[in-house]
């Protein structure tokens, strides 16, 4: 069994995948400080609670935050004896290599949801990633990522917002059944959630134009489902979408050592 793990600047999921199916996705908040033990402690009462019978044999992570990637490797080797594949490290194959500017780093989530789109999807794909950041993904029609646009996420905008003005106070978002709120509560989500329902419609529309062929739009990441209502702004909703693609990544991997050792 695949444990598959994507550590994001505010979350970080895990998720056993049997070969066929997720069998439980778990969460829990960032912390570069959280030791291989601590994390084990979380891991396994939450594993024992739901009654989940794993054996993991391998462990793949994406990881956003570099300082966490140490004691992650350490969760691996100590509990579940393999040694971890990250994503993003040279010992770590892609399916189709992205195509930026030379020396840009492309972060291993945006590498995971590549690979995913073009599983899924075959490519010619924009994600719209909903998490600390939102970010727009796009993927060409061989499957290789080559750009995107970054922007700030819908809850890092609220409390900037809360912050930066002091008569403002921190609202939930959610969508408003008005445009014109009646109070400042209300003109608050209304100004982030049509705003970002702006916000995806414009850059997708220009990323489209830009691109100049037929592209599908999906939407993942946590807050993706609460912009599927209304407009229409996605073609598809993926809740799993950057797990699949560590399951993908992880596969490729495994038939590259397999095709090494046959040449053998």
């Amino acid at each position: 069994m695949l444990l598959c793990i994507d550590c994001g600047n505010t979350n970080t999921v895990f998720s056993i995948w049997d070969g066929t199916r997720f069998l439980c996705t778990l969460r829990t908040s960032t912390h570069h400080s959280r030791t291989a033990d601590a994390y084990f402690t979380w891991y396994s009462t939450l594993v024992n609670h739901y009654k989940i019978d794993a054996e993991i044999t391998d462990v793949i992570i994406s990881s956003t935050v570099p300082r966490v990637v140490w004691n992650l490797r350490v969760f691996a080797d100590r509990f579940f004896g393999c040694r971890p594949l990250v994503v993003g490290k040279p010992e770590c194959s892609l399916p189709h290599a992205p195509r930026v500017d030379a020396g840009t780093g492309v972060g291993p989530d945006r590498l995971a949801n590549a690979a995913a789109a073009f599983d899924r999807h075959g490519g010619d794909v924009v994600v719209v990633d909903f998490g600390t950041a939102t970010n727009f993904d796009v993927v060409a029609e061989d499957g290789a990522y080559v750009g995107g646009v970054i922007a700030p996420g819908v809850n890092l905008s609220l409390e900037a917002l809360h912050q930066g003005a002091a008569a403002l106070p921190h609202v939930d978002i959610s969508q408003p059944e008005r445009v014109i709120g009646t109070n400042t509560v209300a003109c608050i989500q209304s100004g982030v959630f049509w705003g970002y329902v702006g916000l995806i419609q414009g850059i997708t529309e220009r990323i489209k134009a830009e691109y100049g062929r037929p592209m599908k739009v999906i939407g993942t990441g946590g807050l993706a489902p609460l912009f599927a209502s209304g407009e229409v702004l996605f073609d598809k909703i993926e809740d799993d979408l950057t797990m699949h693609g560590l399951t993908v990544i992880h596969d490729y991997n495994k038939e590259q050592i397999g095709a090494d050792l046959h040449e053998q």
